[in-house]
């Protein structure tokens, strides 16, 4: 059965608070690493013994929270992580505020905007606001679309370490949506090199025929990827190039977003 953090041990009196906080330390290491980190990583960025490092992760993988790769020698955000995370992003203090953003976008362009991060090989959605049109595609917070064919989706691929995301495209055969579809990882790797140019993700019916989307990243205060802001709606409406249109009032709404996640992580 899986323990909890509760559970770590302390192994002489007084020492429950410190014990507790290195497990925080190598977890936070673990999940902001940008790749599968090594147990020597984290002894040298810690500056904890190895025997320390190594014990604490044994618990933290028996409580799901890390979990280590195919070769077992690297770790990764563990299953229960990820869930606590997209969690916390729904539920957090700034959720009102990310909502309020997403509203005014969704005024201003007078389509669907949605809020999204990335979760293992899918995309969630963290939030979302409809447009007020007869015709438009419902799909609630906490709904998962594909990477490949989505324009959240094709940025967050495109921004990734290239081994991760090598890594994601091999797992297995891309699956065809539509015609639109990119199956071919030759192919899809072109798209994302001019993702990674324009820093503007698109899908031009790739995931839904007739339903076209633009995203731009939401970047943290290293610079790097961790949500994203798109406006979708039916092709016929609203086409790519007309779709670029609204990239000005998106990146503005990806700015407000970033600095409510920068005000998180001051109050963490």
């Amino acid at each position: 059965m899986a323990t909890s953090l509760q559970s770590l041990p302390a192994h002489a009196p007084g020492e429950g608070a410190s014990t507790l906080s290195r497990a925080v330390e190598i977890l936070e290491r673990v999940a902001r690493a940008e790749r599968p980190i090594a147990l020597a990583d984290l002894i040298e960025q810690s500056g904890l013994p190895k025997s320390t490092v190594h014990r604490v992760l044994a618990q933290l993988e028996q409580a799901l929270l890390v979990q280590r790769e195919p070769d077992g020698k690297r770790y990764v955000p563990g299953p229960r992580l990820s869930a606590i995370a997209l969690a916390a992003m729904r539920n957090s203090s700034a959720r009102g505020a990310r909502h309020a953003i997403l509203q005014a976008l969704v005024d201003e362009i007078g389509e669907t905007c949605n809020f999204t991060t990335l979760d293992g090989n899918e995309i969630v959605y963290l939030d979302r606001v409809e447009a007020h049109w007869p015709l438009r595609m419902v799909l609630q917070p906490g709904s998962r679309v594909p990477l490949h064919c989505t324009a959240s989706g094709k940025l967050f691929l495109a921004l990734m370490p290239a081994p991760r995301r090598q890594r994601l495209l091999q797992a297995a055969p891309l699956k065809r949506f539509t015609d639109n579809t990119i199956t071919n990882p030759q192919r899809l790797e072109q798209a994302l090199k001019v993702i990674r140019e324009e820093m503007v993700g698109t899908d031009e019916e790739e995931f839904l025929a007739g339903l076209s989307a633009i995203a731009v990243p939401v970047l943290d205060r290293q610079g790097r990827i961790c949500a994203t802001v798109a406006v979708h709606a039916p092709t016929a409406r609203m086409n790519i190039p007309q779709a670029r249109a609204h990239l000005p009032a998106l990146r503005r709404a990806a700015a407000a977003l970033a600095a409510t996640c920068a005000y998180e992580d001051a109050e963490g």
